[in-house]
C-alpha cells in the first residue's frame, strides 16, 4: 500500500523522481548501512508526518538534527519525551517565557504539540551521522528543503517564517514577504544565542501577525 504524506503528497512524489532525489537516496541507504545516521530512518519526515500542509501556520528553520544518540526525533529542535533538554531548546524556552511572559507549554523537550498546530519543525538538512554536525551538508537535502519553501510561499494564506542561523537565513530569498512574515535570528545555540536570539521576540511577533487571520500558537 502507498504511503500518504499528510497533503504533501504532491509535492514529495516530484521531488523524489528527481535525479538529485534519487542520488540522495542512495547515499543515505549507505549511509545508514555503515554509520551511525539521526534521526532514525522511520523519522526523517517526522515534521511533515506532524504537520499537515494545509495545517501550517509557522516554520521554524533550523540546521540539521542533533548529532548525539538519542535526540533527534526528525522535527527541528525536538527532542523524545525522557530525553534531557538540549541547550537549544533550553534558550528557546527561555526566550518565549521572556517574550511571551509565559512558560512554554511544553512539558520535557517533545514539540509535538506545536507541530500539532501547525508548527512546521524543519530543518535545513533532514539527516547527519553521529558526532558530525553538518556532515550531510550539501547531499541534496537543501534542494529538497528549498522546495518545501517554495511549495509553501506559493499559498494565498500568510505564514510566519522563522529562519535560525546562517544556514536557515539563506532561504530568505525563496519567501515572498508580502504575504508572510519572515523573522531571522541567530541560532539559538550556546554558541550563537547571545548574538542575536535572544530578545528576538519572534513568539510574539508571530502571535500578532497569525491574530490577522484568527490564529495564534500556544508556545
Amino acid at each position: 500500500m502507498e504511503r500518504s504524506y499528510n497533503g504533501w503528497d504532491d509535492l514529495f512524489k516530484e521531488e523524489f523522481a528527481k535525479p538529485y532525489f534519487v542520488e540522495l537516496k542512495r547515499f543515505l541507504v549507505k549511509e545508514y548501512a555503515e554509520k551511525r545516521i539521526y534521526p532514525p530512518k522511520r523519522l526523517i519526515l517526522n515534521a511533515f508526518d506532524n504537520t499537515a500542509y494545509d495545517d501550517v501556520n509557522v516554520v521554524i528553520l533550523g540546521q540539521d538534527p542533533y548529532y548525539n544518540p538519542g535526540q533527534a526525533m526528525g522535527m527541528s529542535f525536538s527532542v523524545p519525551r525522557g530525553v534531557a533538554i538540549p541547550k537549544s531548546l533550553v534558550n528557546i524556552f527561555e526566550e518565549i517565557e521572556k517574550d511571551t511572559g509565559a512558560p512554554t507549554c511544553i512539558e520535557g523537550g517533545d514539540l509535538t504539540p506545536w507541530a500539532r498546530q501547525g508548527v512546521l519543525l524543519m530543518n535545513t538538512v533532514l539527516t547527519v551521522e553521529e558526532g558530525k554536525p553538518n556532515s550531510h551538508k550539501d547531499k541534496g537535502w537543501e534542494i529538497f528543503t528549498d522546495a518545501v519553501i517554495s511549495h509553501l510561499n506559493k499559498r494565498p494564506r500568510g505564514m510566519v517564517f522563522m529562519l535560525w542561523g546562517r544556514n536557515a537565513y539563506a532561504k530568505k530569498e525563496l519567501i515572498s514577504e508580502t504575504r508572510h512574515l519572515v523573522l531571522t535570528a541567530a541560532h539559538p545555540s550556546p554558541l550563537s544565542a547571545y548574538a542575536g536570539f535572544f530578545g528576538c521576540r519572534h513568539f510574539s511577533k508571530a502571535n500578532e501577525f497569525l491574530a490577522g487571520q484568527g490564529r495564534s500558537i500556544k508556545w
